[in-house]
C-alpha cells in the first residue's frame, strides 16, 4: 500500500486506428466512443458477466483444487492477522513462456521477501492500465512511457519491488526506475525499454537501486517457472494474504493459461485498475489488441471495488502474453476466436479484485451493493460508490447494524438524480425502505441477523431510469486505524 509520510465509415477507422496509435494513455477513452458493433457489444457483455458474478458475491472459481487457509505467517508485515474473509491461494501451473524468482532486497526491516522478477519469452506481448492519480510515480510513469514507444510488443522482464513507492521522488526517482531496467537489460539480453518496472510502499522516499541490481544475479539464478504463490506473497504490504487466480480457456480449439496475482488492502478506490495486479497469458495476442481488452475488462472489476476511497499514485495493471501456448494468434479484440478466452480473462481480473476487498485492511464484512433504477450505468456507479465510501454506512456495517438511513443519506449526498418518492433500500431480501418511506414489512431483527453475516448484500433502487452498477466495498473497523497509524513504524 502506498502512503505519504508524515515529514515531507472514415470516422471509425479514424478512431479505432487512434487506440491502437496511442495504446496506454487513449485507448479506455477511445473504446467508449467506437460505434464498432463488435467492440460496443463486448463492452455490453462484459457488463453483463460482471453483474452476473456479482450475483454470486464472488465469483466462480477459476483455479484447480486450492489449498488449506493462509495461516498467519502469509501476512505482509509482522503482527497482521490474517483477514477473516482470506481467500486460499489457488494451485496456478506453470505459464509457458513466463519464468520467475522472488528475493530480498531489504526495503523492511524484518526478514521477508520484497523483491519479484519476472523473464518473459520473445514476442511477449504486454498491455497495462495505470493510475490517473495527479501524482503517479517514477515506475508508472516509466511503463506508460515505454509501451507507448514500443506498442506493447516484445516486453521481456518486469521487476517489483515491494517497501518503496518511489513516488514523488523527481528527476531522481526516475533515475533510479533507468538504472534497474538498464542492468536488467543487460542480464536479459534486451533493450531497457523491454523491462516493465512498478513499485509500492511509502512514498516520497526515492528507491535506492542498488538493493535491487545488487541481488539481481542471485535472483535470476532462482528463475523458475513454477512460483507463482511466492510471487504473491513479495508484493505484499500490508496484505494478510498473497492474492491469486487461475483459468483456463480455448482458442480455435487449443487451450491457453491465464494467471495473474494482485496485491493491496488499503488506499484502494480504483480509477483505472487498482494497486498492483499482475496477469499473464500463453496466448498468442497482438499489443493493441491486449490493451483494448484490458481497459475494457478493468472497468467491470477492479473500477469496480473500494476499500477506503483513496486512490493510489501506484496503481498499475499489467497484462502479458507469450504466445507459447500454439494457439493462432489473435489481432482483434472483438475476434470471436477469443469468446472464450474473454469471459475467462474477465473472471481472472474480478476474481483478484474482490480479493483485494476481502483483504481490506481490518475488514470483516465484505458487502455487495448495487444499485438499480438509476438515470444511467455512470449514474447508478456514482451513487453506489458513494454508499459504498461512506464512513458511516461503513461503520455502521462493522457494528452490524442495518442502519438504512446511512444508506440512504448516501444515496442523497452522491449528487446524481433520484426520486426520493420512489427510493428503495434491501438488505438482502428483507426491505428496509420502499417508495420513499419506511417499509410496511420492515423487521429489524430480521435484518439485524442478516448484517451479521460476513458476506451480505445491500441493494438500492433511486426510481429515475433503467441505469444498474455494482461496487463491491468492506466494513470500516479500528483496526484499519490501527494499522494506518503506526504504518510506517
Amino acid at each position: 500500500m502506498t502512503k505519504t509520510p508524515k515529514t515531507s465509415g472514415k470516422k471509425v477507422a479514424a478512431k479505432a486506428a487512434e487506440a491502437v496509435s496511442t495504446p496506454v494513455e487513449r485507448a479506455g477513452g477511445v473504446i467508449d466512443a467506437i460505434v464498432d458493433p463488435l467492440t460496443s457489444a463486448l463492452k455490453r457483455a462484459g457488463l453483463r458477466r460482471a453483474q452476473k458474478s456479482a450475483g454470486e458475491t464472488t465469483p466462480a472459481p477459476a483455479a484447480a483444487a486450492a489449498p488449506a487457509k493462509p495461516a498467519a505467517t502469509d501476512a505482509g508485515k509482522p503482527g497482521l492477522a490474517v483477514s477473516p474473509l482470506a481467500v486460499p491461494f489457488p494451485h496456478i501451473p506453470p505459464i509457458p513462456g513466463v519464468e520467475i524468482a522472488t528475493g530480498r532486497a531489504g526495503f523492511y526491516k524484518h526478514e521477508r521477501e520484497d523483491l519479484l522478477l519476472m523473464r518473459f519469452a520473445e514476442g511477449t506481448s504486454a498491455a497495462g492500465v495505470f493510475t490517473r492519480h495527479g501524482v503517479g510515480s517514477a515506475p508508472v510513469d516509466w511503463c506508460k512511457r515505454q509501451l507507448a514507444a514500443t506498442g506493447g510488443a516484445d516486453v521481456r522482464a518486469l521487476v517489483v519491488n515491494a517497501g518503496c513507492a518511489n513516488s514523488f521522488t523527481g528527476r531522481p526517482g526516475a533515475d533510479a526506475v533507468r538504472r534497474v531496467a538498464t542492468a536488467v537489460g543487460k542480464r536479459f539480453d534486451c533493450r531497457q525499454r523491454d523491462v516493465m518496472m512498478a513499485s509500492t510502499g511509502v512514498i516520497g522516499v526515492i528507491l535506492d537501486d542498488s538493493k535491487i541490481t545488487a541481488r539481481l544475479p542471485e535472483v535470476e539464478a532462482r528463475l523458475t517457472a513454477d512460483a507463482w504463490a511466492q510471487a504473491g506473497r513479495a508484493i505484499m504490504t500490508t496484505d494478510t494474504f498473497p492474492k491469486g487466480a487461475y483459468a483456463t480457456a480455448m482458442i480455435d480449439g487449443v487451450e491457453v493459461k491465464i494467471a495473474g496475482i494482485a496485491k493491496g488492502s488499503g488506499m484502494i478506490a480504483p480509477d483505472m485498475a487498482t494497486m498492483l495486479a499482475f496477469v499473464a497469458t500463453d496466448a498468442a495476442i497482438a499489443p493493441a489488441a491486449l490493451q483494448n481488452l484490458v481497459s475494457l475488462y478493468t472497468r467491470t472489476t477492479f473500477n469496480c471495488v473500494t476499500v477506503d476511497g483513496d486512490r493510489s499514485t501506484n496503481d498499475t495493471l499489467l497484462l502479458f502474453a507469450t504466445g507459447q501456448s500454439g494457439a493462432p494468434k489473435i489481432h482483434r479484440a472483438g475476434d470471436k476466436r477469443l469468446a472464450d478466452f474473454r469471459e475467462k480473462l474477465e473472471a481472472v481480473l474480478l476474481d483478484l479484485a474482490l480479493q483485494l476487498v476481502k483483504d481490506g485492511e481490518g475488514a470483516t464484512k465484505f458487502v455487495k451493493i448495487t444499485v438499480n433504477g438509476a438515470e444511467s450505468h455512470a449514474s447508478a456507479r456514482k451513487i453506489a460508490r458513494t454508499i459504498a465510501e461512506s464512513p458511516l454506512v461503513k461503520t455502521a456495517f462493522a457494528g452490524e447494524d442495518a442502519n438504512w438511513g446511512r444508506i440512504v443519506m448516501a444515496v442523497g449526498r452522491a449528487d446524481e438524480p433520484v426520486a426520493r418518492e420512489k427510493i428503495s433500500v434491501k438488505f438482502g431480501d428483507f426491505y428496509a425502505a420502499r417508495d420513499g418511506l419506511i417499509s410496511a414489512e420492515y423487521d429489524e431483527a430480521k435484518m439485524s441477523a442478516y448484517v451479521k453475516n460476513q458476506e451480505f448484500e445491500v441493494s438500492v433502487d433511486v426510481g429515475v431510469g433503467k441505469g444498474s452498477a455494482t461496487v463491491w466495498t468492506c466494513d470500516l473497523t479500528k483496526q484499519y486505524v490501527a494499522i494506518n497509524g503506526d504504518y510506517r513504524s
